[in-house]
């Protein structure tokens, strides 16, 4: 397979965004359902393939988090098909979302199968830049505003990112001359590297510009703030497949400081996101609209990600990553539907739904809820005993053993709030507030079966044990 195969339904769907035709709403969606199949082909070819060089190369991990984005992709084209019976849109505004989309989705596989930091960076900036205009495409001065926000935050922490590599790169530099800004050769000769504090130096800083970008602390608030005066697909876009781009940037640069120095990576992160989590928490319980609190909640799972990663557990923060990139697309687009007949109205908005199609929805709308605050059988729940337990596990092994169970401990609290008002919302969804018709359309159905389906095939024992061979 080459690249070209690869960009080319992109390419595809760029050019028939100029098209004024009616039909170019059809020809735009089928375009995205495209996207999947040079994908596939990439998944079932051995690891790891040589894409272009050395430079961009597909190995298992990259594959997974690829082919999970390609699946949210899709279900973001069959939300877009009834956006307009939701929300005010313009033909021009959803043509050009598909536009910038395409070019979206290019810094994505860029971003994904690259083996050189500097390609990564780039390939993180050109979706960062196209979300901007994603965001612009709903035309209220409030989604004006927050994309020119989005675009400072956004410049802020591709610019510590880009710091940070530099730094990297400087360290590693006279053992491996213009070969260190390729991550493999970089994990290969880690315990080598000259000058191993500029080099953790430079992954804190990129740590950071990457955390902020998620939503971390100590901007926790922006990108609520923004998926709320979105199109509620553009926030799918941001939990499902953006958030992909950053976090595997993450995984890599992990990796490497792993095994420069496992206990600073280790403390360092773990104190950044108990933090985050503790500043999150306490934001979701005064939460009062769904896009708030799921983009809040999106925050949390990427913090227990992360946590879960460096505490020794890749299958669990792999599973959990997994699920989190199917569960949040799906009830922000959900929102659509939840907020059609009055915005912020939480109370009842579970009710009003007649016919086979609204039973199915607040069905699986309910289990989805369900799922995300961990109940069994989701797969949250059994990435959060695996992570947990390597987090305990790590404690033991470590000098401080007390501390680590008390932050422990601490951790499973605020994830208790969490919990308490995400089954307090749920109750209220569903038994208070006034009954209103609402409606609900074949193609956002499609996108929310396809995204339970998609949950449930990640406990098939096929994918727990490609999870485990990644890991």
């Amino acid at each position: 397979m080459n690249l070209t195969l690869l960009l080319l339904p992109s390419i595809i769907m760029f050019g028939v965004s100029f098209l004024k035709s009616d039909r170019a709403k059809y020809i735009l969606a089928f375009s995205s359902f495209v996207i999947l199949l040079p994908i596939v082909e990439l998944f079932l070819l051995p690891k790891p393939y040589n894409i272009l060089g050395n430079y961009l190369v597909a190995d298992n991990l990259d594959t997974y988090v690829l082919f999970l984005s390609s699946i949210v992709g899709i279900g973001v084209t069959l939300s877009l098909l009834t956006l307009d019976k939701h929300v005010k849109v313009s033909p021009n505004a959803y043509r050009k979302f598909y536009r910038f989309f395409a070019i979206f989705w290019v810094g994505l596989i860029f971003s994904i199968l690259s083996n050189h930091m500097g390609i990564y960076w780039i390939g993180l900036e050109l979706a960062t830049l196209s979300t901007v205009y994603m965001i612009k495409t709903n035309y209220t001065p409030a989604a004006h505003k927050e994309a020119w926000n989005y675009m400072i935050v956004g410049a802020i922490a591709v610019s510590l990112i880009l710091f940070g590599i530099i730094l990297m790169y400087a360290s590693a530099k006279p053992i491996l001359g213009e070969s260190a800004m390729e991550f493999n050769l970089l994990l290969a000769h880690a315990k080598e590297i000259p000058s191993p504090f500029l080099f953790e130096i430079g992954f804190a800083i990129a740590t950071i510009g990457m955390f902020v970008k998620m939503g971390f602390f100590p901007m926790n608030l922006w990108l609520a703030n923004i998926e709320r005066a979105s199109f509620y697909p553009v926030a799918a876009l941001f939990s499902g497949i953006l958030e992909s781009a950053v976090i595997i940037g993450f995984f890599r640069f992990s990796k490497i400081a792993m095994e420069v120095n496992y206990n600073h990576l280790f403390l360092f992160v773990f104190v950044y996101t108990i933090l985050t989590i503790f500043i999150v928490s306490f934001l979701i319980y005064r939460a009062k609209d769904f896009m708030r609190l799921f983009s809040l909640s999106g925050i949390e799972h990427m913090a227990l990600v992360v946590i879960f990663w460096v505490s020794g557990a890749p299958f669990a923060a792999l599973l959990h990553f997994g699920a989190h990139a199917f569960l949040k697309p799906a009830l922000f687009l959900a929102t659509g539907v939840l907020e059609s007949n009055g915005k912020y109205k939480i109370a009842g908005a579970l009710r009003g739904y007649k016919g086979k199609k609204g039973t199915l929805f607040w069905f699986l709308i309910s289990l989805f809820i369900l799922a995300i605050i961990s109940l069994p059988p989701s797969p949250m729940f059994f990435s959060e005993l695996y992570g947990f337990g390597a987090m305990i596990n790590r404690a033991k092994q470590g000098d401080h053993i007390l501390s680590m169970l008390v932050a422990i401990f601490l951790l499973l609290t605020l994830l208790s709030i969490i919990f308490y008002r995400f089954v307090a919302i749920y109750q209220s969804m569903k038994y208070e507030g006034e009954t209103q018709e609402k409606k609900v359309y074949t193609s956002e159905l499609f996108a929310l079966i396809l995204f339970a389906i998609s949950l449930m095939a990640l406990l098939l024992p096929t994918s727990l044990t490609y999870l485990q061979s990644i890991a």
